[in-house]
């Protein structure tokens, strides 16, 4: 078919979207890399702070979404303390409460 692509990827908008996903997924990734590292906290030592398999903390690492508690459990072994704020144009941030006991139920 004349004009059509056979590429797999798409128009042009469909590859810069798959483009701008990809990079969200990377910088999602490096965060919590990052963030693990800049606690000099081993991926190893992580594993046993969370009672998981270092394989879990891989996938973990390479996430660009999941559960708040699984993100609050991994701040917390990392000695950190998740909060969830929002920002609106003009206005003070705010806290988000119904967020804050998330995981909390074991």
């Amino acid at each position: 078919m004349k004009g059509s692509s056979c590429s797999g990827l798409g128009s042009p908008e469909r590859r810069a979207r798959i483009g701008e996903q990809a990079k969200r997924m990377i910088d999602a990734e490096l965060m919590l890399r990052d963030l693990r590292k800049a606690h000099q906290m081993t991926r190893e030592k992580l594993t046993a702070v969370l009672g998981v398999k270092q394989e879990s903390v891989s996938n973990l690492e390479k996430r660009s979404d999941m559960l708040l508690s699984t993100l609050r459990e991994y701040v917390e072994a990392l000695g950190g303390e998740l909060e969830i704020r929002a920002t609106f144009p003009g206005r003070r941030w705010v806290t988000i409460k119904a967020f804050l006991d998330v995981g909390s139920e074991a």
